[in-house]
C-alpha cells in the first residue's frame, strides 16, 4: 500500500467512527428530516458514479468501465429511490397520526 492509500484508509475509519457516534446521538424526532436530507445528498453519489464511469471509459478501460460504472449508477439510484420511498412512508405515518388526533378519533 502506498502512503496515500494508508491515509485514505485512516480517514475512512475515522469518518466511520465519528459518523456512528453522531447518528447514535440524534433524537428520534430528527431521524426523518435527517434521513430525507441524506437521501438528497446521496444524489452526489450518482454524480460521482457518472464522472468515474466517464473517466474510466475515456481512459481506455472500456468494458470494465462500462460494467462497473453501470453497476455503480444502478446501485446509487436504488439507494436514493429506496431512501425517498422509506422517508415518504415515515412521513405518511406521522401525517395519519396527526389527522386522527385532530378529529378527536384515536
Amino acid at each position: 500500500m502506498t502512503t496515500t492509500q494508508i491515509i485514505l484508509l485512516g480517514v475512512f475509519v475515522v469518518c466511520t467512527v465519528v459518523g456512528y457516534f453522531l447518528i447514535n446521538n440524534v433524537p428520534s424526532l430528527l431521524h426523518t428530516p435527517l434521513m430525507s436530507g441524506m437521501n438528497a445528498l446521496s444524489g452526489v453519489t450518482i454524480l460521482g458514479a457518472l464522472v468515474a464511469t466517464a473517466v474510466a471509459v475515456s481512459s481506455g478501460i472500456k468494458i470494465v468501465g462500462y460494467v462497473f460504472g453501470s453497476l455503480a449508477i444502478i446501485l446509487a439510484m436504488i439507494n436514493v429511490g429506496g431512501g425517498f420511498y422509506v422517508t415518504d412512508k415515515m412521513l405518511n405515518m406521522i401525517v395519519k397520526k396527526k389527522k386522527e388526533g385532530a378529529d378527536g378519533n384515536e
